[in-house]
């Protein structure tokens, strides 16, 4: 009994130093980063953050960014990205120290991260323990994850503070609720920068090649200026920056009995502000037309949400309502019952595309156009993989606004074990590789600097800093995880600052 109170007492121990050991070596990974991005929120955070490391990029600061959402992405200096591989799809906080070991082989100026906690708690630990930000993001509060963070909305912001760095900075574009934000970065001693989205003007929203929001762009600017990057190149580097394969997009198809479509991928914004938000945003643009036919996709673990998408059809007032997956009831019982009568059940809990698709397809006019909405896992998915093998629609090409900003070619990286369709994979990869010609606007005039805290102007702290130049090659370092044999060796000396420093220029 005696040798195995030992053995017990040995491996205690053990544990014990291991753990020191790589907390040591974590925050030894963490401080040779002079800034820090924490970007949380409820709707638009992937978005956000490859804003936020293009504009940063533009600036000529070496940027490593990793996101989240639809699927997860490490995004190297030069913008190529490959997936975050998860053993058994399985996300956890704690893949975030690999992200910064990763990260930090690269001696950046700054790491752009997405939250990827959804219990307070886990914020607070991912904030407090493994990123240690020194400017924090939050985008907006939104209705959703209410079991974990509310109930009610407000209690969804106070939760959501719980990623505010301390003795930092923390942007923000929620305005309905900035005063329950203000109260707790004061508590923290953050100081609270309002992001005003009337400072983007409509001329450098049309420089993207995607839809974005003047939320998203204001938050990124706001934050390159905080570290000192000039308005224009920070545009500029948004512009050039990929999009996240969950972005906001419109295609057109040519279905198999002739017809036209032009579907409209909203499943990211699956909570009712942000879904109306998309759709009219997409109608005001011309990017989608009436006759506006609606499908919703039901999961049996979101029942309150599939209710959510439910009751906001007379909003978008379509001519179809089309609900797939399981319970579909619980989203047709939640529509008005003067709208009910423009629902099709077309739903089942093993139902193939194959078999709901072509029903889908024959209620549908000529030229009409096609919204998702709901949450994308299941029978949305393979919506998508069907969608995406029908021949696309070339003929209203000339119609379409064309898109100035050009992308930046990938590299082939992708996993074959990514959670999302194969066919969807292989669209966005071919978008990626488009050669688009590039429009550099104009610099638009900066906003008025403000007092800290007023709605409608954002202010600077400290004096601007020339940021240094990149170094080329990037370095490379042998990492069981991440390593890449295709990264030459790179000995430049690279002085990293205390905790909560901006970018440091080399000597």
């Amino acid at each position: 009994m005696l040798y195995l109170y030992f053995v017990l007492l040995a491996g205690s121990l053990f544990l014990l130093v291991a753990g020191i050991v790589e907390q040591r070596r974590h925050y030894a990974a963490l401080h040779s980063i002079p800034s820090r991005v924490l970007v949380n929120g409820i709707r638009g955070k992937s978005s956000i953050t490859r804003l936020c490391a293009g504009a940063l990029r533009g600036g000529d600061l070496v940027t490593v960014a990793k996101t989240t959402g639809t699927a997860a992405r490490f995004i190297h200096p030069d913008a190529t990205e490959e997936p975050v591989y998860r053993k058994f799809g399985i996300a956890n906080v704690v893949e975030q120290i690999g992200i910064v070991r990763r990260a930090a082989t690269y001696r950046p100026d700054a790491l752009v991260i997405e939250c990827m906690a959804v219990m307070p708690a886990l914020q607070e630990v991912n904030q407090s323990k493994l990123i240690r930000s020194t400017i924090g993001v939050l985008c907006n509060v939104r209705e959703d994850h209410l079991a974990e963070m509310g109930p009610t909305l407000d209690d969804v912001a106070r939760s959501l503070c719980r990623s505010m760095p301390e003795d930092g900075i923390c942007v923000t574009a929620e305005k309905e609720r900035f005063h329950i934000l203000q109260e707790e970065a004061d508590a923290r001693n953050c100081k609270l920068v309002y992001a005003d989205p009337e400072m983007v003007t409509d001329e450098e929203l049309r420089g993207f090649s995607w839809f974005t929001f003047k939320e998203n762009v204001a938050i990124a600017l706001v934050v390159a200026e905080l570290l000192g990057v000039e308005r224009k190149v920070a545009l500029q580097g948004m512009y050039d920056a990929p999009p996240d394969p969950g972005v906001l997009s419109v295609e057109r198809y040519a279905a198999p009995d002739g017809k036209r479509l032009a579907f409209a991928n909203v499943f990211a914004a699956n909570d009712p502000e942000s879904t109306l938000m998309n759709i009219n945003q997409l109608l005001d643009l011309g990017a989608i037309r009436r006759p506006l036919n609606v499908v919703i996709n039901c999961r049996p673990d979101r029942v309150e949400r599939n209710g959510q998408m439910g009751e906001i059809i007379p909003d978008l007032q379509p001519d179809n309502v089309f609900v797939i997956g399981h319970p579909s009831k619980s989203a047709i019982d939640a529509i008005p019952a003067e709208w009910r009568d423009r629902a099709v059940d077309l739903g089942g809990e093993r139902r193939s595309a194959d078999e709901f698709m072509p029903a889908l397809l024959g209620r549908m006019s000529d030229g009409s156009s096609l919204v998702a909405i709901g949450n994308i896992h299941g029978q949305g998915e393979e919506l998508l993989e069907y969608l995406a093998e029908l021949p696309a629609d070339d003929s209203d090409a000339d119609a379409a606004e064309p898109s100035p900003a050009a992308v930046p070619a990938q590299a082939p990286r992708m996993d074959p074990y990514a959670s999302y369709p194969t066919a969807y994979e292989e669209r966005y990869q071919a978008s990626q590789t488009q050669e688009i010609p590039v429009v550099h606007l104009p610099a638009q005039p900066g906003g008025p600097y403000g007092q800290q805290g007023q709605p409608g102007q954002y202010q600077q702290y400290g004096q601007a800093q020339q940021p240094a130049p990149a170094p080329e090659p990037y370095p490379y370092y042998d990492d069981p995880f991440f390593a890449d044999p295709h990264e030459p060796h790179h000995d430049g000396n690279r002085y990293p600052t205390a905790e909560g420093g901006g970018p440091t220029p080399r000597r």
